[in-house]
């Protein structure tokens, strides 16, 4: 899947997400997709999905968070 194709799917899953679920629902979305943006930066993440810089951080977050959750079992294609 393109990269740009993953930033569509996730900005259509947050514009689904109610009100007070749009930030869990960034978490799974990164949580979802962290393999496949491991060579994007936490800025061109939130460019490409349209959301403010400081969601950065949390971008990294669940990036690394990721390796660890998949070591522990979880499956992302579940998501």
């Amino acid at each position: 899947m393109q990269v740009e194709d993953i930033f569509e799917n996730i900005r259509a899953a947050l514009n689904e997400a109610p009100r007070n679920q749009f930030t869990a629902e960034l978490h799974l979305q990164m949580l979802k997709y962290a393999d496949e943006l491991k060579s994007i930066t936490s800025r061109e993440f939130c460019d490409g999905v349209g959301i403010k810089p400081s969601f950065g951080t949390e971008f990294s977050k669940m990036r690394n968070l990721t390796t660890r959750l998949k070591s522990a079992g979880l499956d992302t294609n579940l998501l």
